[in-house]
């Protein structure tokens, strides 16, 4: 990223007919425009910036004589989505976090004009035969990751139902088949339900085990799930040990980060439509309860246990929500 170069100041004296001593008035050189990333609600990818790495604001233009000022370089705007995070590449600093529509930061800023002659003028020095160079504009190398932003996000083993589920609750239309790894990339859907506003939920691809260490799908798209509200861990309730299943799950988010393991669950049984009597399902969800989780049983497939499941997540939120507003009103009271 390039900012543009501030223009040169202008050396120049007034030569005007019946205009005795005319004196300096050279004007400053315009500032270089800035590298601006704005937040743009309308983008849900960084595919753009993969094909274009390099870019770089307009330089001020110089100043001229009569005082004219040089006008400034005009800033060089990166949309990126919600969600972007911003780095240095060299030193790792972190620059921003683009959340909000709308919301902007200047990632490389433009040199400072350089100031002409007329303003070196005084009465010691009437006749200031020098003026300043434009100040060149940063140069950065950025890194840029985006975690998409949801209150509520869907992780479990491959095949657990997460797509089936979103599909079900939300408007999203994610592809859905038989064989694992199916969802390449998160799915983002809008959940409306009840008297509750909406609420975002993303389907997250696929874990395995390993997946903190680099395995499979899961390092690329675990820190996704950094920003949640709240996890619903779904669960195949036909594999042979869905109770060890949840621990490989916990136990490579703890791999990933400690803010994701506390991460407050929503534990779902799902497929249960595969049993003739979900009295079968007891001991499991015995286990599953001794973990210290709440346990809801569903069958993404037939719809059952769907209402339960919405109003438990429409619930928690809303009580999240509460909290945070609260929060917020109390901090602006003590800062008042």
């Amino acid at each position: 990223m390039d900012a543009g170069d501030g223009g040169r100041g202008c050396v120049s004296f007034r030569r005007e007919k019946y205009v005795p001593r005319g004196g300096p008035d050279g004007g400053d050189g315009g500032k270089g425009g800035d590298v601006v990333m704005v937040a743009d609600q309308h983008l849900h990818t960084l595919l753009d910036l993969q094909y274009q790495k390099s870019y770089r604001a307009e330089r001020g233009k110089h100043g001229r004589g009569k005082e004219q000022h040089g006008a400034n370089g005009q800033d060089r705007v990166i949309s990126v989505p919600p969600g972007t995070l911003v780095y240095d590449a060299v030193n790792d600093e972190f620059l921003a976090d683009l959340v909000k529509h709308g919301q902007r930061v200047v990632v490389a800023g433009g040199g400072r004009g350089g100031r002409g002659n007329a303003r070196f003028k005084s009465s010691v020095r009437q006749a200031p035969r020098f003026a300043q160079p434009g100040e060149p504009g940063e140069e950065r190398k950025l890194r840029i990751e985006l975690k998409l932003i949801a209150e509520v996000g869907i992780i479990g083993l491959p095949n657990a139902g997460k797509s089936t589920l979103i599909s079900r609750i939300s408007s999203a239309k994610p592809k859905i088949a038989e064989y694992p790894f199916t969802t390449l990339n998160p799915n983002l859907g809008v959940v409306r339900y009840k008297e509750f506003t909406d609420f975002v939920v993303a389907d997250l691809p696929g874990l395995i085990q390993g997946a903190s260490e680099g395995k499979g799908l899961g390092f690329k798209f675990l820190r996704h799930a950094e920003r949640t509200r709240l996890l619903v861990h779904l669960i195949d309730a036909s594999r042979p040990d869905p109770k060890d299943d949840f621990d490989l799950i916990n136990h490579e988010l703890e791999g990933h980060s400690s803010v994701l393991a506390s991460k407050p669950q929503l534990v779902v049984l799902n497929k249960v439509d595969l049993f003739k009597d979900t009295a079968q399902l007891i001991p499991i969800i015995s286990v599953l309860k001794k973990s210290g989780y709440g346990v809801l049983m569903i069958s993404a497939v037939t719809g059952y246990g769907l209402p339960e499941i919405l109003d438990a997540m429409a619930r928690w939120l809303l009580q999240d929500r509460e909290r945070e507003e609260g929060l917020q009103r109390e901090s602006a009271r003590e800062s008042s």
